[in-house]
């Protein structure tokens, strides 16, 4: 089997030494390639040219969430091939690793590559599905280019949050979940859209969803951890179905406190709920318009500010090693 390990440099909870470890690891089980990303967007370049080779039988993520998605939109540039395309294996490096957790990897680098050796060894992968987000046609976004999500995307407040958490990132903050904290607290005091929401959710057999001043959208439960505490947004979201989509119509002092409330109580049969909470399950097809500019986000990365963005869920997009 010929491999290529991504590896980021810069993923929070690894050092150099356990990274040694680990390719040490790999390479005793598969012909292997480690290279080390560079700038932001070489994982997604990476992947680009592993999926084009037709060489590589497996890409191995070594980072965060991040280093992932770059990884993902890398191989499936040209689209979901389940016959071609390499499989993809995930050793958690990243403060949250989302999508590693939700695969069922233990959060530990050094755990999780025996995992996936051992999935190997007994030849066990699993088939996912992924989101993906696009320009609306007919918008002032529609040259927006698409780009597939592992876990989640958001619309508004929490893509602002996660604004804020690059901005402290770039100024040498660690990104810990205290610092996700306080830029949640910071940003519903500055929200300026808490009582009004600007979004329209539009889907096809559906009536409009008008009003939202915060939307969710997940590919699989949870939605995040807080420390090792899971977070759920959509519980019946999941890697075989379509997308779905939690809004909220209020950011309101009490509304806020009542859905943090429940989202810090949140289990995988009980997720906000609510006169002002919209729950959608299992969309494939569905539009989000914002009468403003509004914070985009996507797998925790922030992408800027949208005024548009159309959703796919693709079942059985890429083959995952687990």
């Amino acid at each position: 089997m010929r491999a290529l390990l991504v590896v980021n440099p810069a993923a929070t909870t690894t050092s150099a030494r356990t990274r040694d470890v680990l390719i040490h690891a790999l390479a005793s089980e598969m012909k292997l390639e480690a290279v080390t990303t560079e700038y932001r967007g070489h994982a997604r370049d990476l992947g680009r040219e592993a999926a084009d080779s037709g060489e590589i039988d497996l890409v191995v993520s070594l980072g965060g969430d991040g280093t992932v998605n770059e990884i993902v939109n890398g191989l499936l540039h040209n689209g979901p091939d389940l016959d071609v395309l390499p499989r993809l294996a995930v050793v958690p490096g990243g403060s949250t690793n989302v999508f590693a957790r939700a695969l069922g990897l233990p959060n530990d680098a050094v755990e999780a590559t025996g995992a996936i050796l051992d999935a190997l060894a007994n030849r066990t992968e699993r088939t996912v599905g992924l989101g993906l987000a696009a320009g609306t046609p007919g918008t002032e976004d529609e040259s927006v280019p698409e780009r597939w999500f592992t876990f989640c995307a958001g619309l508004g407040f929490d893509a602002s949050v996660i604004g804020r958490v690059e901005q402290k990132r770039e100024l040498g903050k660690r990104s810990t979940h205290a610092l996700y904290v306080r830029q949640v607290v910071r940003q519903f005091l500055e929200e300026p859209h808490r009582r009004h929401g600007t979004i329209r959710l539009e889907a096809p057999g559906l009536e409009p969803v008008d009003d939202l001043a915060l939307s969710i959208i997940s590919n699989t439960s949870p939605w995040t951890y807080l420390g090792n505490r899971p977070i759920y947004a959509s519980p019946t979201a999941s890697f075989d179905t379509g997308l779905d989509v939690l809004g909220l119509k209020r950011l309101s002092t009490s509304a806020v406190a009542r859905y943090a409330t429940q989202l810090l109580t949140s289990s995988p049969e009980k997720g906000p709920r609510g006169k002002h909470a919209v729950s959608l399950h299992d969309l494939t097809d569905f539009t989000l318009h914002s009468k403003a500019p509004l914070p985009f986000q996507m797998d925790g990365d922030h992408l800027g500010v949208r005024k548009s963005v159309t959703f796919t869920g693709v079942r059985r997009a890429l083959r995952v090693i687990v």
